[in-house]
């Protein structure tokens, strides 16, 4: 296997996905046909076909989020008018603008048209291109995952029940449930009810977010939005009802290039894109500047490294780690207890890419000028603020 097969494929969550479901399918059509014969009625082939449909409904759009994929902002992309430029982002990585809805995954390293996130399961990221694929997998799975626990519940029950079966329905209605087919019978049925619960569970979230037409990243966008200072309330420009919503992933996606999003009155198309270009603004603002005192190699558990309590309390997200040298300097803009976030600043070109994750607290000390400044602004404002309430008292 090789090239774009390979690299989707060979990764824990496709491989792991696919064996649950062939482990789940296999030993379901083995246990029912012990009691339910293919050929044996109308209804037992109405079993099957439902059965087999929900498989193979579920390994067709599996494998079609895989291979579909979201869709990419083209390379080095610059819009036609130089006046739209201002409203877009600019991705330094892949040297382009991000059209709108776009957002860079550092899994994919690409910009990926209506990210929603990147799923391991699939090994590549949800958005616009395979977002009715994924959604759709999610479904036939659980309705797969839930037919299979009925199937081999009755199995089972069948099964221990041998000798009553045997005498009153014949020897044809008869399971046979050795050892080894009780064990796998009961992994399956495990199996399923944590797909029903886990993959339940986030066909759920998919569907909210298909009704709202809201990803999860412009969850987070709109909800910073909504808590910034602001002459005007914000308005989120591609909320057009639940109806409108549910077809333009499931009727309309097909036919929408990632680009150009149908918005609501009074809106623009950069509505949201120069809103996280403000927000990006104010983050820059309120950053600080690091200065490091202790390596760190970037392991996520550094227990001998950092301590138990760095290990423990460690931030709960699967961004990324950067590893740091001493005197390396930091652009920080995420605090926690015993974790910060930033991006390395290079001493040399500003321009160049940066690593950005988490790293232990204890390997940085802030740098003094930028404390400095930062008392500075507060006196500002606070003389300011003195000055303003001395001026109403007079």
């Amino acid at each position: 296997m090789s090239g774009l097969f390979g690299y989707r494929i060979l990764h824990w969550g496709p491989l792991l996905a696919f064996l649950i479901i062939k482990w789940v399918a296999i030993t379901t059509l083995y246990m029912t046909s012990m009691w339910m014969p293919i050929f044996s009625s109308y209804i037992s082939i109405i079993n099957y076909l439902i059965f087999l449909s929900f498989v193979g409904l579920t390994l067709y759009n599996f494998f079609s989020a895989i291979f579909i994929g979201p869709g990419h902002v083209l390379s080095k992309w610059t819009p036609d008018n130089p006046s739209i430029s201002e409203k877009l982002q600019y991705c330094s990585i892949c040297q382009s603008y991000k059209w709108p809805r776009a957002h860079h995954c550092r899994t994919c390293n690409k910009c990926n048209l209506k990210m929603d996130h990147h799923c391991p399961w699939i090994n590549n990221c949800v958005g616009h291109k395979n977002h009715l694929n994924f959604t759709l997998f999610l479904l036939f799975a659980v309705l797969g995952a839930l037919h299979s626990v009925i199937l081999l519940s009755i199995a089972i029950y069948r099964g221990y029940h041998a000798t009553w079966y045997f005498y009153h329905r014949g020897p044809e209605s008869v399971v046979l449930l050795t050892f080894a087919s009780f064990l796998c019978s009961v992994f399956s049925i495990g199996l399923s009810i944590g797909v029903i619960i886990a993959v339940g569970g986030l066909f759920y979230v998919q569907m909210k977010i298909i009704l709202r037409n809201r990803t999860s990243i412009e969850e987070w966008i709109v909800t910073k939005a909504e808590a910034r200072t602001r002459t005007e309330p914000f308005v989120y420009p591609y909320d057009l009802g639940y109806r409108k919503n549910f077809m333009l992933v499931f009727r309309d996606s097909k036919w929408m290039d990632g680009c150009n999003w149908p918005i609501k009155e009074g809106c623009t198309q950069y509505t949201l894109t120069y809103e996280q270009i403000l927000q990006k603004k104010e983050k820059r603002q309120r950053s600080r500047t690091y200065k490091v005192i202790a390596e760190y190699n970037g392991s996520w558990f550094p227990l001998f490294s950092q301590g138990w309590r760095t290990c423990l309390k460690f931030p709960f997200s699967d961004e990324a780690r950067i590893s740091l040298n001493v005197n390396d300097v930091v652009t920080v803009t995420r605090w926690k207890k015993h974790w910060l976030y930033g991006e390395k600043i290079h001493p040399i070109n500003e321009n160049i890419i940066k690593p950005r994750g988490w790293f232990p607290k204890q390997c940085v000390v802030e740098i003094a000028e930028d404390i400095r400044e930062r008392r500075g602004m507060n006196f500002s404002e606070d003389h300011s603020a003195k000055s303003s309430r001395l001026r109403k008292i007079q």
